[in-house]
């Protein structure tokens, strides 16, 4: 994060500073040295900005320091904001001030105009002067921690096909059809009631993946009439749930008002009607916000299954699941890790360089500890890598040793990140944005991110075509997840 504000700024500075020399708006003779040594301490950090940001998970006295910086730099960014600002402005009242001066009074409307000039040159000089002194106590503090400059080759390489469709459906075929099994078989006991199913695991473990693979299968999709699917979250929002069955039932939003007016429509659009509800990542334990919810699918017909996702046997409890309905999904074994692995990180590979990184892969395949999401973010990092020494840092990395909750997934999520090139990776970090789970439209995004001036055109190459490789390359590394296609088969 750091390290996309410092480019940011430094960018801006570029930019101004030629702007000012256009039109001829130059501060103080002091200050202009100023904003070269605001040039050179910028540059110097950036400078070791990669190790700092991966020694700080590790080191709380360099977050400390980083903290600092970021500090610093958006009151930087500020302060560059306000003289891009004055010079627009210079520009924008001279010619009307060219105009002006041709008056009889013009003498009287010069001075003022100089004075104006005089006293925003000095207000913005002061400001420069101030953020630059505390950015040099940062700079010059870099020198405690000793970190180093050498910088990986982050080369951008071109994409020329659509992401690979890396998906688990052969390391998972065995619980697709168990889950199936539950979706689809009828006993006596429970055919003329609402059967609730959870599929239960810890972070990364693969549930929405399974629970997708399930929901598209062809046989579950002519089973019901209808297939609603709902990315709950936290918190419950019954409200937002209610509007979101309602727009899949009906194919447009909902012209409704109020919770309870939703339901009493929901119950009437699904009476008689075998439908199939998918709840993603529930994490409330309190059953009392679901009760009206599920109230208002009671009428469906017998056979109908709300599925739901969870973290915690507690919520599927809560939520109505009886004990046989519980899905409890387990880690991969080595050998179906190592087979998702290979498909990713060895795809078009010839065979002698797989047998020459297949004792590295095994190792590092190991360290994922049979979380499928690990798995897949390690391969698609590994695919482009093709030397042996590149493929032994990964193993040997520091990451591995983090303290986390989901130990297994934070480390190679944090490898994959920190090996992304600096433009990618302020494309990612400007989706903390959107909320937890937000579906995300893609030309959408790549505006956003061309607006922001994180996509540069490049030789023979539009904006669009690369803002959409930058999207590509951070699905195949797994930061982005659960796609939806157009007829094409493209991303949307």
């Amino acid at each position: 994060m750091a390290e996309s504000l410092i480019s940011i700024v430094l960018n801006q500075l570029a930019s101004i500073t030629g702007q000012q020399a256009a039109q001829a708006f130059k501060l103080f003779t002091e200050v202009d040295e100023e904003v070269e040594n605001l040039t050179s301490n910028l540059e110097a950090i950036q400078a070791v900005l990669e190790d700092a940001e991966e020694r700080q998970l590790k080191d709380k006295a360099v977050k400390n320091w980083l903290d600092e910086l970021k500090d610093v730099s958006y009151d930087i960014d500020d302060v560059l904001d306000e003289w891009s600002t004055a010079i627009l402005k210079r520009e924008a009242t001279t010619v009307t001030d060219v105009a002006l001066l041709k008056k009889v009074w013009s003498s009287i409307l010069s001075s003022c105009f100089c004075i104006r000039k005089v006293v925003m040159k000095h207000e913005t000089a002061l400001k420069i002067q101030e953020v630059n002194k505390r950015l040099a106590v940062i700079a010059n503090e870099r020198n405690r921690y000793n970190f180093t400059t050498e910088r990986e080759s982050h080369e951008q390489r071109n994409i020329t096909t659509s992401v690979i469709d890396e998906s688990e459906v052969f390391v998972r075929e065995e619980d697709k059809k168990t889950m199936k099994d539950m979706l689809l078989s009828e006993s006596s006991e429970v055919k003329n009631s609402l059967r609730i199913i959870s599929v239960v695991g810890m972070g990364g473990i693969g549930k929405t993946s399974l629970t997708r693979l399930a929901y598209n299968d062809a046989e579950v999709e002519s089973h019901f009439e209808k297939r609603i699917w709902v990315c709950v979250s936290d918190p419950f929002d019954e409200q937002r749930i209610s509007v979101e069955i309602l727009e899949s039932l009906l194919g447009t939003k909902p012209d409704l008002v109020g919770k309870n007016n939703m339901q009493e429509k929901i119950s009437e659009v699904v009476s008689r009607k075998k439908i199939l509800l998918a709840l993603d990542d529930v994490w409330t334990e309190d059953s009392n916000k679901w009760e009206q919810l599920k109230g208002s699918l009671k009428r469906s017909s017998g056979g109908s299954r709300i599925l739901l996702t969870t973290r915690k046997k507690a919520v599927g409890m809560a939520m109505g699941s009886r004990s046989t309905d519980m899905f409890f999904l387990g880690k991969l074994s080595e050998d179906k890790c190592w087979l998702l692995f290979s498909h990713l990180a060895f795809f078009e590979r010839t065979r002698e360089e797989c047998e020459k990184l297949e004792d590295l892969g095994r190792k590092i395949v190991e360290k994922c500890k049979g979380l499928p999401l690990a798995v897949k973010t390690l391969g698609g990092l590994l695919r482009f890598k093709a030397k042996e020494q590149e493929w032994q840092n990964i193993l040997d990395s520091k990451m591995w040793e983090i303290e986390e909750v989901e130990k297994g997934v934070f480390p190679p999520l944090l490898l994959s990140y920190y090996d992304l090139p600096p433009a990618l990776r302020r494309c990612f970090s400007y989706c903390a944005i959107f909320p937890k789970d937000y579906m995300i439209q893609k030309d959408k995004l790549i505006k956003l991110w061309m607006a922001q001036g994180f996509v540069n055109e490049r030789e023979n190459k539009g904006m669009e075509i690369i803002g959409e490789e930058y999207f590509n390359t951070l699905a195949m590394r797994s930061f982005f997840q659960e796609f939806d296609k157009d007829e094409n088969n493209d991303m949307i």
